[in-house]
């Protein structure tokens, strides 16, 4: 048998074995490419701090009736699909909003703490939500309220936004609107007050996921 009739021979002997796996690069070579990456899961547990504005009228920081509020916050979430769920427990300080009395009284508003639910919907790492709950706020006397200091609670709603990072860090911008009803004062001379006290504060906020 020549040369070339041998080269034929083992040519014909190898090619069933060899165009398989030639087959199956070309196909690994043209695959489609598959993304690996999931949705960002907002489940868990966070801790976190916040710094803001609150007022008791429009929530205008730069208004009379403003002060400085910060902070801190824990809280837990659970996630469905898109839908996200959770609870939180807050409290504050505020350099004091203020109620004005008349006749040189007023009240303002200082510590405050809330417990808030949540939910909203995921957009992968960012969530868009709304938050009801109950707030209780110190009340401390000023000018010519002779009253004591006080605690008043009332109902909580507002809305916000958060955006996750890497790491586990997220940031949110959140609106609070919290309605404490009639607060009550006795001024010089045992006259009796009142106010209808709201509060509006707008904060910034860091969550560290753990």
């Amino acid at each position: 048998m020549s040369k070339r009739n041998l080269f034929f021979v083992v040519f014909a002997g190898l090619a069933p074995f060899a165009m398989p796996a030639m087959a199956a690069d070309v196909a690994q070579n043209y695959a489609p490419q598959q993304f690996s990456d999931a949705p960002y899961d907002w489940s868990g547990m966070y801790a976190g701090i916040h710094l803001g504005s609150a007022s008791s009228g429009f929530p205008n920081p730069f208004a009379d009736k403003s002060s400085t509020q910060f902070g801190g916050q824990v809280g837990t979430n659970f996630q469905s699909g898109v839908m996200v769920y959770g609870a939180e427990l807050e409290g504050s300080y505020s350099g004091g909003s203020k109620y004005d009395l008349g006749r040189g009284a007023e009240l303002r508003r200082t510590w405050n703490g809330a417990a808030k639910a949540r939910a909203g919907v995921s957009l992968d790492r960012t969530l868009v939500y709304g938050t009801a709950g109950y707030s209780m706020a110190k009340f401390k006397a000023k000018g010519n309220v002779i009253s004591e200091d006080k605690w008043e609670g009332g109902y909580l709603i507002g809305g916000g936004v958060e955006q996750a990072f890497a790491g586990g860090i997220s940031a949110r911008a959140e609106y609070n609107y919290v309605n404490y009803g009639d607060v009550n004062a006795v001024l010089k001379g045992g006259t009796r007050t009142s106010v209808d006290a709201a509060s509006h504060s707008v904060k910034l906020g860091l969550n560290y996921r753990f």
